[in-house]
Parts: C-alpha cells; sequence; structure tokens
C-alpha cells in the first residue's frame, strides 16, 4: 500500500516518471550550451596555447558526455518494465549514469593534473587578453547552465551530477579568468598550469561525494533523510500495533524511496474494518511525517513470526 509523496523545498516542474524526467527540457539547453562553449573554449586553447583553456575545455567535453548520458539514462528510466523480471523497470540506470560521470570526471582531472605539472617545469607563453576573453565567455555560459539545474539538482541525482560537473566547470572558468589576469598585469606565466592544477582539484571532491551516493542507492542503504529508528518509533506508537521487524528502507532510484515493513497487531484489529483503518493509519503516518514514496505493509497476528524464520530478512 503505497504512502503520499510529498517534496521538501518546493515542487519540481510537472513531468511524469523519475524525478530526472521533470528536468528533461532544462538538461537539453544545458546540453546546447556546454557544446557551444566546448567549441569556443577549444579554438581559445588553439588560438592561445591556455593549457587552463585546454583544461576548461577538456572539462566541459565531459560536461557534454554527461549530461547527454544523463538524458539518455531518464529516457531509459521512465521506460515501463518490458518483462516481470523488471518489476521497477530500469529506474536504476539513471544511478549507474551518476557513476559512470564520476569516473569521466577522475579521468579528466588525472590528465589534467598531470599536464600542469609538465608546464610548471616548462611554461608555455600564453596571451593573457585574449585568454580573459574566452573565460569570460565560458563563466557567463556556465552561469546560464547552473541557472537551469538548480532546482533539479535537489531532487535527481542523476541532474545533480550534471549540476557539479557545470559548477566545477563554472569554479574552472574563473580560475582561467584569475590566470588569464594575472599574466596580463605581471607576466607570470606559470599562473596558467597553477589554474589548470586548481581545475583538477575542484573536479575531485565532489566527484566522490556524489559516487559515494549513487553507491548508497545502489548498496540499498537508508535515505539520507530518513531515520530507520524514527520510523520505527511513529509505527509502533499507532493504535493496535503491538510490534515490527523486517523494516527495510532503500531507495529505488532518485526521487523514489520505498520502504517494507512486517507490523504485528492486535487479533481484533484483524477484522475487514480494523485491517483497512490500521493501513490507512500506517500510510498517513509515513507519508505525514516521512519522505517515502512506496511503502508495503504486512500485517500479522502475533507469534506469526516464528513461522517465518529463514523465509523474511
Amino acid at each position: 500500500m503505497g504512502a503520499g509523496h510529498h517534496h521538501h523545498g518546493g515542487a519540481p516542474p510537472a513531468g511524469p516518471g523519475t524525478a530526472g524526467a521533470a528536468y528533461r527540457g532544462r538538461l537539453r539547453v544545458a546540453l546546447a550550451i556546454a557544446c557551444v562553449l566546448l567549441v569556443a573554449e577549444l579554438a581559445g586553447a588553439a588560438a592561445t596555447g591556455s593549457l587552463a583553456l585546454l583544461a576548461d575545455a577538456g572539462h566541459v567535453a565531459t560536461d557534454a558526455v554527461g549530461i547527454g548520458m544523463a538524458l539518455l539514462a531518464i529516457h531509459v528510466a521512465n521506460r515501463p518494465a518490458g518483462s516481470d523480471r523488471r518489476t521497477f523497470g530500469f529506474a536504476r540506470a539513471e544511478i549507474l549514469a551518476a557513476l559512470a560521470n564520476c569516473v569521466l570526471l577522475l579521468g579528466v582531472g588525472g590528465y589534467i593534473l598531470v599536464e600542469a605539472i609538465g608546464r610548471l617545469r616548462d611554461p608555455a607563453e600564453v596571451p593573457g587578453g585574449l585568454t580573459v576573453v574566452f573565460g569570460v565567455v565560458g563563466l557567463l555560459l556556465n552561469c546560464a547552465s547552473l541557472a537551469l539545474l538548480m532546482r533539479g539538482q535537489r531532487e535527481s541525482l542523476n541532474v545533480r551530477g550534471a549540476f557539479l560537473e557545470v559548477a566545477a566547470d563554472a569554479l574552472g572558468s574563473l580560475a582561467v579568468v584569475a590566470a588569464a589576469l594575472v599574466i596580463v598585469f605581471t607576466g607570470w606565466q606559470q599562473a596558467d598550469p597553477v589554474a589548470s592544477l586548481l581545475i583538477a582539484l575542484l573536479i575531485v571532491p565532489r566527484t566522490v561525494k556524489l559516487a559515494r551516493e549513487a553507491l548508497d542507492v545502489l548498496l540499498e542503504s537508508a535515505p539520507k533523510d530518513v531515520r530507520v529508528a524514527e520510523v520505527r518509533a511513529h509505527i509502533l506508537e499507532l493504535p493496535g500495533v503491538e510490534d515490527l521487524h523486517d523494516l527495510h528502507v532503500w531507495t529505488i532510484t532518485s526521487g523514489m524511496p520505498a520502504l517494507s515493513a512486517h507490523v504485528v497487531v492486535a487479533r481484533e484489529t484483524l477484522d475487514a474494518v480494523g485491517h483497512e483503518r490500521l493501513l490507512h493509519d500506517l500510510q498517513g503516518c509515513l507519508g505525514e511525517h516521512f519522505d517515502v514514496a512506496h511503502c508495503t505493509f504486512q500485517l500479522e497476528p502475533s507469534g506469526h513470526a516464528a513461522h517465518e524464520v529463514g523465509l523474511c530478512h
């Protein structure tokens, strides 16, 4: 029986399916911006020889691939189940895409790190003025993408992956501008590889955090905003509930938390009226106090659990 699902912090744009599906249009616009920015920064890196611009272009390329993967994952995740073997459909494709984004980001960060160390030993001449122009263009385009994805990153782990990529790239563009200004005013060419190192260091922490969250979903950990002890306490406080066991709370994909439990009830509540009333109370309890979308309860009399040894976990 499903308990009502409610959102914290405002409703997302209307849209069916998983949480990420509501932001499909914004992701498409962000993808178009990333492609334009990639071409601009590659042209800028070729014209100026700036490693920082080239590093940022590489990061933008992973943005474009990542957002494209996010869109593909959302499409796959919202397809209906093709067989009885996949009763939740392909919802977890979004989580797999988020993990793939992490691998891409870590690879790009490592490449930039190696190249920047080489440039620190043997710096190249970089025209600061032209580099500033390309850096500012990149910063403005990234800010536009961030504005598009800001709300969606609170609702969907997959959209959050795209948002974090764009956010890191915006900071990278800011580093490009700062390094170019240092070159203009001081002539210190090492500022360009230093900015590249900063871009690489911006990638890693956010990527690790995203990977941890995605792995938590795949390992079926309880959602971070749902305290299992509090859920247990609320259910046990309901009239007619004597005990509770086999309580499980997990996340199917972003925006789809689920719960199952065996609820031990007084025998006098197991008639048709008592059964329906208790289910209604359980749904109301989970819907009112916890952000859980899909709930399944098994109501059973005292002593029934002894017959389930080895069958329930």
